[in-house]
């Protein structure tokens, strides 16, 4: 397999586990704030019963919290590379499996009332995928291509590499002098170019 091959192969398997863990969270996130529970409590005539509603949120409050982590996760799957990329797709995996047991206690427990167990589940499924987009990135995270070197800070240059001539000729009069020198002949309305 040929190298341009081998990027093309890292930036689909990137795009894969990006967006499933941004999926997975989206939809865990989404799954907590919906009501999993409705209790009504019975009051003299004739006076209505009162129904009292318990989102995924209010009966695990550490819930939507987790999944919102994965989303900022999910994106700093982009701007990381190598072994920082790998233990971020360790933590990811590790909040994945938290919301999805989070879900997984929903669907289980008796928390009173009429249960909707679509919800649980839904958060239970959304964690999977975003542990399966961070376990993804652990294992296979530290070959994928990082973000382009248009991102990256230009190296350093020495004095003595900028003053040297170069192919395309002698050096310019600026060559050499610093940056600052520069600035402070434009401020002072000379061409720093001109000697």
């Amino acid at each position: 397999m040929s190298a341009g091959e081998r990027s093309a192969v890292g930036r689909r398997e990137l795009t894969y586990a990006v967006l499933l863990c941004l999926a997975g969270a989206a939809l865990a996130l989404w799954a907590a704030t919906r009501n999993w529970s409705v209790e009504l409590t019975v009051r003299p005539a004739p006076l209505p019963p009162v129904r009292d509603t318990r989102s995924g949120a209010g009966l695990l409050p550490w819930l939507p919290a987790l999944a919102l982590v994965m989303l900022a996760g999910g994106g700093a799957v982009l701007a990381t590379r190598g072994r920082l990329r790998r233990v971020l797709g360790v933590l990811l995996g590790a909040l994945g499996l938290a919301v999805a047991a989070g879900g997984g206690y929903g669907l289980v427990a008796d928390v009173g009332g009429s249960v909707s167990r679509q919800w649980p589940a839904l958060c239970l499924v959304g964690g999977l995928l975003a542990a399966a987009g961070g376990l993804w990135t652990a294992l296979r995270g530290g070959g994928w291509p990082a973000m382009g070197a248009r991102y990256e800070r230009p190296a350093r240059t020495t004095p003595e590499a900028v003053s040297a001539p170069g192919p395309a000729g002698p050096p310019t009069p600026m060559a050499g002098r610093r940056t600052t020198e520069a600035w402070d002949a434009l401020d002072r309305g000379e061409d720093p170019t001109a000697d």
